[in-house]
């Protein structure tokens, strides 16, 4: 299994896809260790079991064991924090945002990897999530310690090709399922 199979499986209406997959992974200019964790956090988020185990196995030989459980550790984080941060943010009542979360968020803290990495892998996976103040927090954070606009902007072009990909083969195997019962 590998980014070469996962392209392959992608159907010729999704060509575009295909090809971003290549480009934005394939080509992408961000050191291994930020790529490789921003496509673990993003496989995992975008819940499709396909790009997970296709993408999984290249992500844990090009990652260290430290990074790699980072880059989980950011999509599991970012689950409970995009939906709680998106909905204090949606509700008309603007209490709720003087309230103390109260959550435990202590890997954010102390990632066990670099801390702009966990952050990059934090918006990638808050760009899939769509949490508007989520993405907002991140990016400042990584703008305030140097990393430029095209690190960000290819952090969550990854995230935005794997999650189409994931929805586009989720789509087929289920048209599939139905074609064949």
């Amino acid at each position: 299994m590998s980014l070469d199979e996962l392209k392959s499986a992608l159907p010729e209406y999704a060509k575009d896809l295909r090809l971003n997959l290549g480009s934005v992974i394939g080509n992408s200019e961000l050191p291994q260790q930020r790529l490789w964790g921003t496509v673990l956090a993003c496989a995992i988020a975008s819940r499709s079991p396909r790009v997970l185990r296709e993408l999984e196995p290249e992500a844990r030989e090009n990652l260290s064991a430290e990074a790699y459980t980072a880059a989980k550790s950011a999509a599991a984080i970012m689950a409970m924090n995009n939906v709680f941060y998106r909905t204090r943010h949606l509700l008309s009542d603007p209490e709720y945002g003087t309230l103390r979360a109260g959550l435990r968020m202590n890997v954010i803290g102390k990632p066990g990897v670099e801390k702009d990495d966990f952050e990059l892998w934090s918006l990638a996976v808050s760009a899939i999530n769509g949490c508007g103040q989520c993405l907002d927090s991140h990016e400042q954070v990584l703008r305030a310690a140097g990393v430029d606009r095209e690190t960000v902007q290819e952090a969550f072009k990854i995230a935005a090709v794997i999650q189409a990909v994931g929805t586009t083969l989720d789509a087929e195997a289920v048209l599939a399922e139905t074609v064949s019962a």
